[in-house]
């Protein structure tokens, strides 16, 4: 594989997962304002729109960082573009 072929099929699955996280960050921040009358079921006691809005969606941003992060290391140690320890 060349190196050009190696850099493309980088950053196409950089792109992808961003996408994806960026799709899932959307539909957690509009999503769920937009269905808050729709989603109004019980979750630990508060309405469930409430709880994503005060807590839910906090925890699902944690989450994205937490994979892109994890991921993209993952990614950068399978192409060999790691940054090397000091």
């Amino acid at each position: 594989m060349q190196l050009a072929d190696k850099h493309r099929h980088y950053w196409r699955k950089n792109l992808v997962v961003t996408l994806v996280l960026l799709l899932i960050w959307f539909l957690v921040t509009f999503g769920v304002s937009y269905f808050a009358r729709a989603l109004n079921f019980r979750f630990f006691g508060w309405p469930f729109s409430f709880w994503m809005g005060a807590q839910g969606s906090l925890l699902v941003y944690g989450c994205i960082i937490g994979f892109y992060a994890w991921y993209m290391n993952r990614l950068d140690v399978a192409y060999d573009v790691a940054e090397e320890d000091n």
